[in-house]
């Protein structure tokens, strides 16, 4: 019982008590600002300044199942029902990229960056220079279709900065985002844009590192629930619910009661080991495909404005065709416009066209359209297509030397060769660029040319002058007529074609001559495109970049497993929901330096309720274990009993609503009043326990997979009081979730969210 003389301690200062339109589902505050992000369930999401000020709301589309923060908090990424990724910028909500790294709702988001280098940037081995800046122009953005207002290609606008900075990441501490899918799949992004690497648990084989024989098992028919990373990359923890069968077990003999929730510990060292050449390996990457997005968009822009352009010369030039066939006569266009070149009198039909039917206006309105459109191609090649090619190449050039530092960067799948073979497409590139602006530049001039003559026809027919008109070329009109009237050089550039070019052979002799001399081993590339070859060097890099990621996903392995409790086997293939908690706190009884090893500067803490109808015969629990990956550390299996436990009571007449881990070692319960009232009119309350003053007990590890190990706790069970925790009580029914977050950890006070209903 509180007495005047043992005041009882508020945990929380209640700011605000407000209604929302719709449920709250999910809630997560910036790891950096007085930010919180809500997602209600009819997948909106909503971002609130702690004074309860709404800042932007934006609708995907999409259902929505997962969401987390950039380790900054300057992006915030959301995972859907489909299976995609897309980070949206903090200021304004703006998608700044989509992923697609699953095929299946993606229900668990962690982003976590490099924690061994928040006490003293100065050790920060993780920096790397990106040497672009010093040699180019800031890289060129998506061109836009003409005519289209800003936002309508669904890419950002020339004006805002926000996804030139997530692709910069030079400045950024190393950092992954973890996504986990239904599948249970799991894909690991650094800086979130660039993929590199993808395990599934189906496909982990598990170590019993406790069995008096090494032995292996698999899950079957498991849902991820939650994925957490270590502060320090290593580790990644994964709660999920599945069966847990013995490899060397008969099939008959796998239903033996190992369906439950468990705990699975992945080594990731990877990530910390080889951050540095993988922070540069990934700069480059995620900045080529951004260039490479560049270079997609502007032939799409161009093959556009082209087409369009050459189809209103061919809708107004078509009728001449009509009017000669209408006048009985066999000739072409090409060959009554010769003759009028020639001086001959002028044939009715082309007399008709070039009067009546197209006029001077009609060319001169054709002539801005297609001479037009032929400086926007020009325009966007020479401030988009050609400096992202530029910029690709120097790039991969930049990759060429770590692929041949083969005792640093082999081991993380950079092939040389397929680097080389990536770069050597890019300059490729490049000098399909030159050659489609030398036929892009003549056949321009040519029209220009054609339309300038016939203005001079046109006065002279009409019997008007012609002195202020521009001169013209008689040599080039025949060119056109000839092989360009009927003929479009420019449009095989820009469009996938099966038909190649064929270059004259003392061309392509001499380009298979300067092979010798370091030329391109690649010889046919005079035979095709310009959209072939980007088609190729879009592949020579997904190639090269593949190597990396499955190199990567292979190193990630499944050190450990911990069976927490048993569930009936009615819910196999059915999702467990109970509230879980994942997180990691410093280390407080060693002091941890930057030079010391760095996987003992943090504890793993893992929270989680029991659900009623777990065969654990433990009820209204939560149970709360630390040390898991610390547990393989110790070379024997006597010292290795690092692993510990808690099992708390839920105070009589109440059950856990949800429940999260907050800084210092401390858990935040809400709990729900008991109430056999349909409408849950009861109240509720947050309590605040200290992890370091519960009685946690060593866990003794067993082999087998079927033992759980929180039943041996349920003897020394804590029970929680009311009357002795902090507390804060609410008037009214709560739900999930509640969101802490203790951003400063010299802050005594924490900013809660939960959903409510009165």
């Amino acid at each position: 019982m509180e007495t005047d003389e043992t005041p009882r301690v508020l945990p929380f200062q209640l700011q605000f008590d407000k209604p929302v339109a719709s449920q709250i589902k999910i809630a997560e505050w910036n790891p950096e600002k007085d930010l919180l992000a809500m997602v209600t369930e009819d997948s909106k999401i909503l971002l609130h300044r702690f004074n309860w000020q709404r800042l932007w709301t934006i609708f995907p589309g999409r259902c929505i199942t997962s969401l987390c923060w950039r380790p900054d908090g300057k992006a915030i990424a959301v995972g859907l029902e489909d299976g995609t990724i897309s980070l949206h910028d903090v200021e304004n909500g703006k998608l700044l990229r989509s992923l697609k790294s699953h095929t299946v709702a993606v229900v668990s988001l962690n982003w976590e960056e490099d924690g061994q280098v928040i006490k003293d940037d100065s050790v920060n081995n993780s920096t790397y220079e990106d040497r672009t800046s010093r040699f180019f122009p800031p890289a060129p953005r998506v061109p836009r279709m003409p005519g289209l207002a800003p936002g309508d290609t669904g890419f950002m606008d020339d004006s805002d900065d926000s996804f030139r900075e997530l692709s910069n990441s030079s400045y950024q501490r190393f950092n992954i985002l973890c996504s986990g899918d239904k599948d249970g799949s799991i894909c690991f992004s650094i800086f979130g844009i660039f993929p590199i690497g993808k395990i599934n648990i189906h496909n982990l084989s598990i170590p019993t590192p406790y069995a008096t024989e090494p032995a292996t098992c698999r899950l079957s028919h498991a849902s991820i629930s939650k994925i957490a990373l270590s502060k320090d990359l290593c580790h990644l923890i994964v709660m999920c619910s599945g069966e847990l069968n013995h490899d060397e077990v008969e099939s008959a003999e796998r239903q033996l009661g190992v369906h439950g929730c468990h705990c699975l510990l992945l080594d990731t060292s990877i990530f910390w080991k080889r951050k540095n050449e993988l922070h540069q390996v990934a700069q480059q990457a995620s900045n080529i495909e951004d260039l490479i997005e560049v270079i997609r968009s502007s032939l799409s822009v161009m093959s556009k404005q082209w087409s369009d352009a050459t189809h209103t010369f061919r809708e107004k030039f078509d009728s001449l065709s009509s009017l000669i066939i209408d006048h009985g006569l066999d000739s072409s266009p090409q060959e009554e416009f010769l003759s009028l070149l020639g001086g001959a009198r002028t044939s009715p039909p082309v007399h008709q066209f070039l009067v009546n039917s197209l006029g001077e206006s009609g060319v001169k309105r054709v002539s801005k359209v297609v001479c037009g459109a032929g400086k926007e191609l020009q325009h966007v090649v020479l401030d988009h297509l050609q400096p992202a090619a530029e910029i690709i190449g120097f790039r991969m050039g930049e990759l060429r030397g770590p692929s041949r530092w083969r005792t640093r960067f082999q081991g993380l799948g950079l092939d040389e060769t397929l680097i080389n073979n990536a770069t050597e497409k890019s300059g490729i590139l490049l000098v399909q660029v030159e050659r489609f602006m030398r036929v892009l530049s003549s056949v321009v001039q040519q029209f220009s040319n054609f339309f300038n003559w016939l203005l001079k026809c046109i006065k002279l027919l009409n019997q008007e002058p012609s002195d202020q008109l521009l001169p013209y070329n008689s040599e080039l009109v025949v060119i056109f007529l000839k092989f360009l009237y009927d003929q479009d050089p420019v449009k095989p550039f820009l469009e996938l074609s099966e038909v190649d070019i064929e270059p004259d052979m003392e061309t392509l002799q001499r380009v298979k001559e300067l092979v010798h001399f370091g030329g391109f081993s690649d010889c046919d590339f005079l035979r095709r495109t310009l959209a072939e070859e980007f088609k190729q060097m879009e592949s020579s890099f997904k190639e090269a970049f593949l190597m990396p990621f499955t190199t990567i996903s292979r190193k990630m392995l499944c050190k450990d497993v911990l069976p927490l409790f048993a569930l009936p086997s009615s819910s196999a293939s059915v999702s467990v929901s109970v509230p879980i908690s994942v997180t990691y706190y410093k280390d407080a009884s060693t002091s941890v330096s930057s030079y010391q090893t760095h996987e003992h500067g943090f504890i793993d803490y893992i929270s989680f309720q029991i659900p009623g109808d777990s065969s654990s015969n433990i009820a209204n629990c939560i149970g709360i274990s630390r040390r898991f990956m610390h547990s393989l550390s110790n070379s024997s299996i006597e010292e290795s009993a690092s692993l510990e436990a808690v099992l708390l009571s839920v105070p009589d007449g109440y059950h856990c609503v949800d429940l999260s881990l907050y800084k210092e070692g401390q858990i935040v319960l809400l709990l729900n009043e008991t109430t056999s009232a349909s409408e849950c009119s009861g109240e509720s309350c947050m309590m605040i326990v200290q992890a370091d003053d519960l009685p946690f007990v060593s866990i003794p590890r067993s082999g087998f997979i079927n033992t759980w190990n929180l039943d041996q706790l349920k003897d020394s069970v804590m029970h929680l009081r009311l009357e002795n925790e902090k507390l804060r009580n609410i008037p009214h029914s709560v739900v999930a979730p509640l969101a802490v977050s203790g951003k400063n950890e010299e802050q005594t006070s924490a900013h809660v969210g939960f959903g409510s209903f009165h």
